[in-house]
């Protein structure tokens, strides 16, 4: 399913999106188009991008096209969704120690949908953070690992 949504290949094209994308969530899942789970979330995210239309703009981006992202957002499980408002980096808390993005897939096509209706709502009101609607049993569960402490 991932030929269905739009890619950024390079960093240049990931900079463009941030900019531009106004008024709306810009959701970035970082992954490899053939990783299962990666596929699985593309699915999910195919299936919603015309009902959330109006409120999200989906991009995929390889994390090996662009490698100065995947360091800055520190992606070591894939795949792994970034959120985007304005501009401006959107955090969730998932009830986990990190709120700058959301690894795994969602199991459902209404777990995104709800994340993105909490997230677009909280960004129009100015908040940079907001809690994930999620039932914390359906948000997938990995340690962080810290490279050279």
């Amino acid at each position: 399913m991932s030929f269905l949504l739009p890619k950024l290949t390079c960093k240049r094209e990931v900079d463009q999106a941030i900019k531009s994308v106004a008024e709306k969530v810009l959701v970035l899942r970082f992954g490899r188009d053939n990783n299962a789970v990666c596929l699985q979330l593309d699915d999910i995210l195919a299936k919603t991008a015309h009902d959330l239309s109006k409120m999200a703009v989906i991009y995929l981006v390889d994390v090996d096209k662009v490698p100065v992202y995947t360091q800055y957002f520190d992606i070591s499980y894939i795949p792994s969704t970034v959120f985007f408002f304005n501009g401006q980096h959107m955090k969730v808390d998932y009830g986990s120690p990190d709120h700058t993005k959301f690894v795994g897939s969602f199991k459902t096509k209404q777990d995104f949908i709800d994340l993105i209706e909490v997230i677009y709502r909280g960004a129009m009101r100015g908040k940079l953070i907001v809690r994930s609607p999620i039932d914390p049993s359906n948000i997938p569960k990995y340690d962080l690992l810290y490279q050279g402490i």
